[in-house]
């Protein structure tokens, strides 16, 4: 596929390529500060759901090898038709390689606006059932979340300031773009959702633990569920404040699960297997 929107890049130094391989995410995030900043999405599926999600591409970068596929064909059309101006860089195998370290997953990535976050209590105020992330710090962990929040019917998702950014580029990704179809936003501390009439359930090992197939969870007209650090677990504070300390019943010795497995359990027995 050749037309007129299709900028080869023969040189690894052209400065074209500086927010796909010579800028941090953290340096794309706030490129534009006060203004949001951008994110790098890869893979048609992901960027897809993006688009659908309403996120604006600024620029693309594919693999020639990739250019034929027919997802990648389908998601060329669609942009094109959609913003005329839109501009797909295109660079051989050799370099991707050289830029990556490896083979560029789905053959294209893609830089796109951010979106003004919006406020937290406005977010969810008509919402029964959210989950919120505290101090989560994997971005692998974050987009499975994600994932399973959509499968299993998680209205929102809040993260507080020392969480993975959901943007991040293996969050996206993990997530198989899953990001973009559950609203989210940032909050200070897990109790500011108490306001909002929600009860929170904090999951964590305690010797005051309820289970997670505890009927009263499921009866709760607004519940919160909140998911913790990897190694530190939740603060001792949200702990104090939560009305129910939750609890996953495992066998053979096992006191815990990843974040990430926790979070599909939790989020199926509390919100979908009613």
């Amino acid at each position: 596929m050749i037309n007129k929107n299709m900028i080869p890049i023969t040189d690894i130094n052209d400065s074209r390529l500086d927010p796909y391989m010579r800028l941090t995410e953290n340096q794309l995030a706030r490129i534009n500060e006060p203004a949001p900043g951008v994110f790098v999405a890869e893979s048609t599926k992901v960027i897809a759901r993006a688009l659908e999600a309403g996120y604006e591409a600024v620029s693309f970068l594919t693999c020639e090898s990739s250019l034929e596929d027919d997802e990648m064909q389908s998601l060329t059309a669609s942009v094109i038709a959609g913003a005329h101006d839109t501009v797909f860089y295109t660079a051989s195998d050799e370099i991707i390689k050289s830029m990556r370290g490896f083979e560029m997953t789905g053959g294209v990535m893609c830089i796109m606006k951010r979106k003004s976050m919006p406020d937290a209590a406005e977010l969810c105020r008509d919402m029964k059932r959210i989950a919120i992330l505290e101090d989560v710090e994997n971005p692998t962990n974050v987009g499975a979340i994600f994932r399973s929040a959509a499968a299993f019917d998680i209205e929102a998702v809040l993260l507080t300031r020392d969480c993975a950014d959901p943007l991040y580029r293996r969050s996206t990704r993990v997530s198989m773009g899953n990001v973009f179809n559950i609203p989210w936003t940032y909050i200070d501390n897990v109790s500011d959702m108490r306001t909002r009439n929600f009860r929170i359930a904090a999951m964590a090992l305690r010797e005051d633990n309820v289970y997670v197939d505890d009927a009263r969870l499921r009866k709760e007209e607004k519940l919160a569920i909140v998911m913790g650090n990897e190694n530190n677990g939740l603060r001792e504070e949200t702990l104090a404040e939560s009305d129910y300390i939750v609890k996953i019943p495992m066998s053979h010795g096992v006191d815990s699960l990843n974040v990430a497995a926790a979070s599909a359990v939790a989020f199926w027995e509390i919100c979908h297997h009613a």
